[in-house]
């Protein structure tokens, strides 16, 4: 027994440094994710508005998104269209901008630089408002249209057009995913673009038959990855709208609409059930994409699809 507890002992003191090193994510895990998510949990069944001690509701709050929350299924509609619409968009530009920045030139690196700009500032509260003094009445967008004689267009009037506002922003902010897809195409090895055009296939035919194929597992890393940070954008729709999700709730996606449930109207319990319901969106999400790609992600190492 003794000679077990020096061996306990021993060991406890050999794996202390590695303990050391991992405590600081173990005690940031639980404190600002685990504990916060089963506090919210909690609260996701009650009714709290921070002034006085949560009331238990049962599955009030969730049946009231379905039932008796129209702003809540107007945002659900919004922010569907926003990723639908967006990330195919931005994933299809990054694509795009990748293959031109795989070609072969002496400027490539200083074109990779500036090209991923966008991405690093995309997000900022900065370059929102810049996107809201270019698409606003007297903004370069529409001096364009106006010289075009089209005529300007209501970018703060309209719900159709604020949301496409939101969109090309989102296709904007196209750098992290273009560097990913860059990684994968230089893995595509040369030879067999070489082989095709041997055999006389077009540009369209290597592309449809060489890259998408070899790119495919890449182009679900980022499908995944945008799809998640789409449902989660809040940023661009609060200061483009000042917080309102306006025009008529055109720009309000589900995040702009759970922080004003939780901040601007004191309620906690609702805003924590929203938060619930869009995880299990994100979760239902990632799983089709995971259960389709089984039809059309091309894995080498498996003997491919």
């Amino acid at each position: 027994m003794y000679k077990k507890k020096n061996t306990l002992t021993s060991k406890l003191k050999k794996n202390l440094t590695g303990y050391a090193f991992i405590s600081p994510f173990v005690i940031g895990f639980l404190c600002f994710t685990l504990v916060p998510m089963i506090v919210s949990l909690y609260l996701s069944f009650t009714k709290y508005n921070l002034f006085s001690p949560p009331h238990w509701v049962g599955m009030d709050n969730y049946t009231k998104m379905f039932t008796n929350d129209p702003k809540y299924l107007h945002s659900l509609k919004v922010t569907f269209l926003y990723v639908f619409i967006g990330v195919p968009l931005r994933l299809g530009f990054a694509l795009f901008v990748a293959m031109i920045l795989n070609t072969k030139s002496r400027m490539v690196g200083a074109y990779r630089t500036v090209y991923y700009l966008p991405s690093i500032i995309g997000g900022s509260v900065a370059v929102s408002i810049m996107w809201r003094n270019i698409f606003s009445d007297t903004g370069i967008i529409n001096g364009l249209f106006s010289f075009f004689g089209l005529g300007p267009v209501s970018w703060f009037g309209d719900p159709s057009a604020s949301l496409f506002m939101l969109i090309t922003l989102s296709v904007w902010q196209f750098g992290s995913s273009m560097l990913i897809f860059l990684a994968g195409l230089k893995n595509i090895p040369g030879e067999m673009y070489e082989a095709a055009s041997v055999d006389g296939a077009s540009f369209f035919r290597k592309f449809f038959k060489i890259t998408l194929p070899l790119l495919s597992s890449v182009i679900l890393f980022n499908l995944v990855m945008q799809t998640i940070s789409a449902f989660m954008t809040f940023v661009p729709a609060y200061i483009i709208s000042k917080g309102e999700g306006g025009p008529m709730d055109g720009t309000m996606l589900y995040s702009l609409y759970l922080f004003r449930q939780a901040f601007m109207f004191n309620n906690m319990g609702y805003a924590s059930a929203m938060a619930w319901v869009m995880l299990l969106l994100i979760g239902i999400m990632t799983g089709i994409l995971f259960k389709t790609s089984k039809s059309w992600v091309f894995y080498e190492s498996g003997g491919g699809k």
